[in-house]
């Protein structure tokens, strides 16, 4: 008798995340529009599954991952991430983050009321005491498409090119150190908020007249 040869349809665990991260995101907006109580139970059911099966992911109770997302409602929709590129003399700003002793661009969430540029530009001075002046965007990245590791939300990563305008390099609370290095000699990378492939296309955009990346 001929051999059948099985084959594996087993999902990455990134696959699993992403299938739960649009879970979530049904069972949100669901509980948002849905006025019957019948629909509001199921999407509240189906909204019980996304965290069980997100909180599985990254080693956390259910009810620890719901807390995370309690101020979440309305339609769902992805994050902002913004990230500066600051260049000194052909050299890249980055700073060392303290939850991981890696190395990242500086940046992070965009508040309500926030433009982008307000954003980066508060960041960059919170977390290096550098004043900067945006002067162009570089690209937007969907972070689940250019190998992070998974994340309990759906991020889109946004890269802008900074002109320093004064201030001096200064630690803050969120890093254990900060500087200038070579293009070509990067230090290890916080996967969380950067990949390499992410900062290589925004600098050779920053330096040429090619338009914004995005996916």
């Amino acid at each position: 008798m001929k051999k059948v040869e099985q084959v594996s349809n087993k999902l990455s665990n990134e696959e699993i995340n992403l299938i739960a991260q649009r879970i979530q995101a049904i069972a949100q907006s669901g509980l948002t529009y849905s006025p019957g109580v019948f629909d509001r139970e199921r999407y509240e059911a189906l909204r019980k599954i996304a965290y069980d099966m997100l909180a599985a992911g990254f080693n956390l109770s259910p009810e620890a991952f719901a807390n995370m997302h309690l101020s979440d409602d309305g339609y769902a929709t992805p994050k902002t991430d913004v990230r500066a590129i600051v260049l000194r003399d052909g050299k890249l700003l980055m700073v060392q983050e303290s939850d991981d002793g890696l190395w990242s661009l500086p940046g992070g969430w965009v508040d309500v009321g926030d433009s982008p540029s307000t954003a980066i530009r508060r960041e960059v001075l919170e977390e290096t005491g550098l004043n900067v002046k945006v002067t162009k965007l570089l690209g937007i990245w969907d972070r689940n498409l250019h190998g992070h590791p998974p994340y309990p939300w759906h991020v889109y990563k946004t890269l802008f090119l900074c002109e320093e305008l004064g201030g001096e390099l200064q630690i803050s609370h969120e890093s254990l150190d900060i500087g200038f290095f070579d293009i070509d000699n990067l230090p290890a990378l916080s996967l969380t908020r950067i990949v390499k492939e992410e900062i290589l296309t925004g600098i050779d955009i920053a330096i040429s007249d090619k338009p914004a990346w995005f996916d």
